[in-house]
């Protein structure tokens, strides 16, 4: 679906451009067109193809989909594959979004995503001296805005995990910990799917060889590329927060059942005794003096009480019991 499609010049809005129309203002050389789709699909985009000259080997990306987080270039042309990801409820949502970059043009094509760029472009009119710059910086302030995106589900998983590490020796949430724990790791890894390639990618637009068309836009990349650290920062810390915490839950596993067991031991320890003692008794040598006395019979249960009273007394003071 057509969302927009504008030209600009010299970094204001020049007019809105029938699709048909794009490829006689590309011509004219003296301004950009952005064009803004939402899950265009393949017919969409074969005419964007026709009216913008786009490679055949972008084009199948875009329509493939559930590409990995890349920019490619393409003679004086660039491809971006950047991931949303969204909180709907206590899932994350990934979506994406394809820009096609050229000397002048921009094509945006968002899939999967229920939150616009409206805003994206409001910005960028606000602000012509820098838009002025043309298809470049409409393709950080994409960017930019898709970035910007992550650091508060990035903050919501901090607060969760502080949430759970307060409740982390609650005796009664142990298993819903572990649960929480499990539910969290995913998503940190849903997120850093989105970060570590944009990560890898983007170092091509600033520094060293860029693309002609990113030539004079390199520190804006830069700080986009800076946020991205911080946010891979933030993701690993996460992470070795969260196996921390897991380490920690089975470590109190371990104690809780060498208490049980310590428990067990002890009172087998106590009931070992009183076997041995009837065992012996049960016997019924002729010869054994205990059988002819009177008083057998309750000295070896006075005995026994008093081995075992002994033990349990011991076995108390060792807290074994």
């Amino acid at each position: 679906m057509l969302i927009n499609c504008v030209a600009y010049q010299d970094g204001r809005k020049m007019a809105d451009v029938e699709v048909e129309d794009i490829s006689d203002y590309i011509a004219r050389g003296d301004c950009f067109v952005w064009v803004a789709l939402r899950d265009g699909d393949a017919a969409e985009l074969a005419k964007m193809q026709e009216e913008f000259g786009l490679h055949d080997l972008s084009i199948e990306d875009a329509c493939r989909g559930h590409q990995r987080p890349k920019i490619e270039e393409y003679g004086d042309s660039l491809f971006a594959v950047v991931k949303t990801v969204e909180q709907h409820g206590d899932e994350l949502v990934v979506g994406e979004v394809d820009i096609f970059v050229g000397p002048n043009y921009v094509l945006s094509n968002r899939q999967h995503s229920a939150r616009d760029f409206l805003g994206v472009r409001a910005r960028a009119e606000r602000e012509p001296h820098l838009l002025k710059q043309g298809p470049a910086f409409v393709l950080y302030a994409l960017m930019d805005a898709v970035v910007d995106r992550y650091f508060p589900i990035v903050d919501e998983m901090e607060t969760e995990l502080e949430r759970i590490e307060d409740s982390i020796f609650n005796e009664t949430a142990k298993r819903a910990n572990v649960a929480r724990l499990y539910a969290l790791k995913r998503k940190a890894m849903t997120l850093r799917h989105a970060v570590a390639p944009l990560l890898d990618a983007i170092g091509k637009l600033h520094g060293g060889r860029v693309p002609a068309v990113c030539a004079g836009t390199q520190e804006y990349f830069r700080d986009v590329h800076d946020h991205l650290h911080r946010i891979n920062a933030s993701l690993d810390t996460i992470r070795d927060t969260i196996a921390t915490a897991i380490q920690v839950h089975l470590s109190m596993v371990a104690i809780d059942d060498g208490e049980v067991n310590k428990r067990l031991a002890a009172w087998a320890a106590i009931f070992a005794v009183m076997t041995a003692f009837a065992g012996i008794w049960g016997m019924n040598f002729k010869f054994m003096p205990e059988l002819d006395s009177r008083y057998g019979y309750p000295a070896a249960l006075g005995l026994m009480a008093t081995v075992c009273a002994y033990l349990y007394r011991r076995f108390r003071r060792a807290g074994w019991l």
